[in-house]
């Protein structure tokens, strides 16, 4: 794992958390998006070399949305960017991590995403992200 991609934070209303963190921040959001395959909108933040995602489910099945009723707002996932996810997922298998998708899927950002599950991660649902190459 190369680095920290982002740190996910899922909010009930995009737009009031968009101002907040605004604030927070001091600068604007810079890019928002809808992952209908999620049922979550998001919308990205930078702060000095830092990434912070806002989600915000859009239907109630998502799993935005289940978390957010079973913990409330706060700290979604922390994100690992990747150079190669197909490699790390089978290297994190064999580690015996259990992989919440074992197939690469396309998230926000540009991104190919798996998950790791948060029981043996330490509670922390774990994300790995690569970049995807155009090409």
């Amino acid at each position: 794992m190369e680095k920290i991609e982002h740190i996910g934070i899922a909010v009930k209303n995009l737009e009031a958390s968009n101002q907040l963190f605004a604030q927070l921040l001091g600068v604007s959001h810079y890019k928002m998006e809808e992952v209908a395959t999620e049922g979550v909108k998001t919308s990205f933040f930078m702060s000095g070399p830092n990434k912070i995602e806002l989600l915000e489910a859009t239907n109630p099945d998502s799993p935005i949305a289940k978390f957010l009723e079973k913990k409330g707002e706060g700290i979604h996932h922390v994100a690992f960017a990747v150079d190669d996810i197909v490699s790390e997922i089978a290297r994190l298998k064999q580690e015996g991590f259990q992989i919440l998708n074992e197939t690469p899927k396309k998230g926000a950002d540009n991104k190919l995403v798996a998950f790791l599950h948060p029981k043996g991660t330490n509670g922390v649902l774990v994300e790995l992200c690569q970049e995807i190459k155009e090409g």
